[in-house]
């Protein structure tokens, strides 16, 4: 989980990690130059299985706080989790069966994109066909692959997103791809949000966090939700099944990068818009 000086959102992205059905894991909390009580708050939650680590200066993001988890982690198999995301209780346990039944090298799951206030949550529809992944808090891979292909590449350097071109990057290795059939996260794009980083809400994770702890079939009903709503977004049943099995059978082909006017230029504008 890579972060910067927004502590008071991490209960609820640490809390949803440690509501996990599958236990066995450890959490490297990464600030990238966090100058806020960040630590204090991680170090507070007095679970063994979740450190913190602190960059000496902020890169920009998270792809080098990124580099540093993996560089520091001790598992075979590395998960993300967006400091502001959710994981719902199952993500783990979800993502290494799909791996462990398929043999394949990267698993992807359906995340729940949530609106402003809630105003929608809109499950994305993986493509990796289409150049079309999950957020990073939906994707789990080997360490393997990291190992092989190299990590994270600073946005600067590159003519499309971070997480993208490791996925394009994985694809071109070989890496196989394995779809999850279910809904294992919730992210609130910072990007749809904005100055979120100068005011750092906390309001929206609470709320989710405690509608995951009451309601044991909050998946089932986000996806129903998702599936009749009228709405901009809202996913057709058909389209997600046929991707989802078209995913799981398929060997992803090899995609081309995508041609941006100017290295890391949307980046640069999102975070002019989150308040970075």
């Amino acid at each position: 989980m890579a972060t910067y000086n927004w502590s008071s959102v991490l209960p609820y992205s640490i809390g949803s990690v440690l509501r996990q059905t599958w236990g066995e894991f450890e959490l490297l909390v990464v600030g990238d130059g966090c100058t806020d009580d960040s630590e204090a708050v991680v170090t507070a939650i007095g679970d063994p299985r979740v450190r913190w680590i602190n960059r000496p200066a902020n890169s920009g993001h998270q792809s080098i706080p990124n580099n540093e988890g993996l560089r520091q982690a001790s598992g075979e198999v590395i998960a993300y989790l967006g400091h502001d995301d959710l994981w719902l209780p199952h993500h783990l346990e979800a993502c290494l069966e799909a791996l462990d039944t398929s043999g394949a090298d990267v698993a992807y799951s359906l995340v729940a994109c949530v609106g402003p206030e809630g105003h929608f949550v809109s499950p994305s529809v993986p493509q990796p066909s289409r150049r079309l992944y999950s957020p990073p808090s939906g994707m789990m891979h080997r360490r393997s692959v990291t190992d092989r292909i190299g990590g994270w590449r600073p946005y600067r350097e590159l003519r499309t997103t971070p997480d993208v071109e490791l996925w394009q990057r994985a694809t071109a290795a070989g890496c196989v791809f394995t779809a999850v059939p279910r809904l294992t996260a919730l992210k609130f794009p910072a990007s749809w949000r904005r100055n979120v980083y100068r005011i750092r809400p906390s309001h929206e994770q609470a709320e989710w966090l405690s509608r995951m702890a009451a309601d044991a079939h909050l998946e089932q009903r986000l996806m129903v939700e998702a599936l009749v709503a009228e709405r901009p977004g809202a996913v057709s049943y058909r389209h997600l099944l046929r991707q989802l099995v078209r995913e799981t059978m398929a060997r992803l082909r090899r995609p081309s990068v995508l041609p941006w006017r100017r290295r890391g230029g949307n980046i640069d504008a999102a975070r002019t818009f989150k308040g970075l």
